[in-house]
């Protein structure tokens, strides 16, 4: 079904105002993937803050002009699903990798974040608040233990010295 000016203009909005919110975005081709597990995926993806859409490649530059995005200019080529996540940088793509993993036919293109075109296993493997937390907490912990056993045996050897 063609679109009318006022859809496509529509269409280009929607993408612009999930543009302007997101962190970062990550451009796939879906040609191929069943119904059942776009729906899957796309369920995925709302419960982890990430916008999807299936979106026309000439709309979809026209949307993202002007962005931080206008990077991916060059990725919207053939069927584009484009993903922006807005709760955490690696939302997006850490569920696209995990779905074209499963599914072949989902071919992931390319990423950006902050601007910049980067790799997009990199930006899946971002850790999330809470784990960067728990590893800050641990690191802590160790640091904070090591300089618990120095400072013990640092007072177990000048008591030596003393008794010596």
């Amino acid at each position: 079904m063609a679109l009318g000016l006022e859809g496509k203009k529509a269409i280009v909005a929607e993408v612009q105002e999930a543009a302007k919110g997101a962190l970062s975005a990550v451009v796939a081709d879906s040609r191929g993937v069943t119904v059942d597990k776009m729906t899957a995926l796309r369920k995925e993806a709302r419960e982890h803050g990430v916008w999807l859409k299936v979106v026309r490649n000439t709309l979809a530059r026209r949307a993202v002009e002007g962005t931080p995005y206008e990077c991916l200019l060059e990725s919207f080529v053939g069927p584009t699903l484009i993903a922006f996540s807005s709760e955490h940088p690696g939302a997006g793509a850490r569920i696209l990798r995990e779905h074209a993993k499963e599914d072949k036919n989902l071919e992931l293109k390319s990423a950006a974040f902050e601007g910049e075109l980067v790799d997009i296993a990199m930006l899946a493997t971002l850790p999330t608040y809470d784990e960067a937390l728990a590893k800050l907490m641990s690191v802590m912990k160790e640091a904070s233990a090591g300089k618990l056993v120095r400072t013990i045996a640092a007072i177990g050897d000048s008591k030596e010295q003393e008794a010596a």
